[in-house]
């Protein structure tokens, strides 16, 4: 899972943005959460909602590895989760589907901040968006499994460096980070959506041919059952990515577009499926069994109503301030949360004697505030130093 960077846009009216897309215009420097649109200021509006439920999704995956699951963290606990909530690790437990929550908010995004991009441009916002936190959380994590009264093992320095590429998934070597394996969804994402859609030009035929053409595409590689095929299509997750583009549409052509609808209502019912058939199992003595399927879909609906509900204007009104800060912090905390909250866990709850709500709780809060420190001292500066190096036009 990833996040994106705040910008401006220049300010456009529903019918401006639809008479653009029509002409294969596009609005200057629209990227990220910047919404086309005037604020009080007269400026562009930024899509404060969306950072909101940014956090809210890694607020919900954070639970989940706090409290849903087996694993280290019951070592960190010093025992399962389970008996430290026994009243909450079932809600934890459907914690992980903030992941597809964050792919379908990646879906709009994209498309939005891709959008009357060059693709040189294009791969600069991202990579420099990626991987400064990325590569500090990768050495922090490092370190501090390292230090001798940790119970978790650091890798070898040689799947250090190689976890640095954050292609460690697909070349088998172990991982760093936990959650690496949504930012590597992310980065085909960002392939596929790059070469069709920005590399020739972004314009509404392109992207409904880019979304019908990738379900279509990602159902058959499912059916051939080919590892390759699967590994580029994704077909578990692309429904949530093409939702997303979908919802941006609405969001850019106005809601009255059957095609856009279409592509969203699709891809609602390929994701759930796939999100019941990957998270559903039968009940087991050994594994966390209480997710419901009915809840599973309930929350995957949850995930497209409220990222439909932005895009549509819907919660225009909630133009708070501090939700650009909960956005600013989503990504560091999405990369560190885990294995150092594993830690403090330990120190806190086994070490200290906290109570397990308050542990989990203060956990919580240090990780967030780890999370500001690293958006602080080095997104900030480094963002768009790496940018400028790799488009330097820009």
């Amino acid at each position: 899972m990833t996040t994106t960077s705040p910008a401006a846009g220049a300010p456009r009216t529903a019918p401006d943005r639809a008479a653009a897309g029509r002409s294969g215009a596009a609005p200057a420097a629209v990227r990220d959460t910047a919404i086309p649109g005037r604020g009080r200021s007269g400026g562009a509006a930024r899509l404060r909602a969306l950072d909101g439920l940014r956090l809210l999704a890694a607020l919900m995956v954070a639970a989940y590895h706090y409290g849903g699951r087996n694993g280290d963290v019951s070592r960190a606990w010093g025992d399962s989760p389970a008996h430290q909530f026994p009243a909450l690790s079932g809600a934890f437990a459907y914690g992980c589907l903030g992941v597809q929550i964050f792919f379908v908010i990646s879906g709009f995004v994209i498309c939005l901040s891709g959008w009357g991009r060059t693709l040189r441009s294009f791969v600069a916002s991202r990579v420099s968006r990626l991987y400064p936190a990325y590569w500090v959380a990768i050495l922090l994590v490092t370190a501090v499994f390292a230090l001798p009264w940790v119970a978790f093992k650091a890798l070898s320095p040689s799947e250090v460096l190689t976890n640095l590429t954050m292609l460690q998934y697909p070349l088998g070597v172990h991982r760093v980070l936990g959650v690496c394996w949504t930012l590597w969804a992310e980065m085909r994402f960002y392939a596929l959506f790059a070469l069709c859609v920005v590399l020739p030009g972004a314009t509404r035929g392109r992207v409904v041919l880019f979304c019908a053409g990738w379900t279509l595409a990602a159902a058959l590689a499912q059916s051939a059952h080919d590892p390759f095929l699967t590994t580029v299509l994704m077909p578990q997750y692309a429904p949530f990515f093409i939702g997303g583009v979908g919802l941006y549409l609405l969001h850019r052509f106005g809601r009255r577009d059957p095609v856009a609808w279409t592509i969203v209502l699709v891809s609602w019912l390929i994701g759930q499926h796939y999100a019941v058939a990957g998270l559903w199992h039968a009940p087991s003595a050994h594994a966390f069994s209480y997710r419901s399927a009915t809840v599973i879909i309930a929350i995957v609906t949850f995930g497209f109503a409220a990222v439909a509900a932005v895009a549509l204007g819907a919660l225009r009104w909630a133009n708070w301030r501090w939700l650009t800060v909960a956005g600013a912090l989503t990504y560091p905390f999405y990369l560190v949360h885990e294995h150092l909250g594993w830690v403090v866990i330990g120190v806190l709850h086994r070490g200290v004697g906290l109570p397990s709500y308050a542990t989990f709780l203060v956990t919580v809060g240090l990780m967030l505030l780890l999370a500001w420190v690293l958006h602080r001292w080095v997104e900030r500066p480094l963002t768009p130093r790496l940018r400028r190096a790799i488009d330097p036009r820009r």
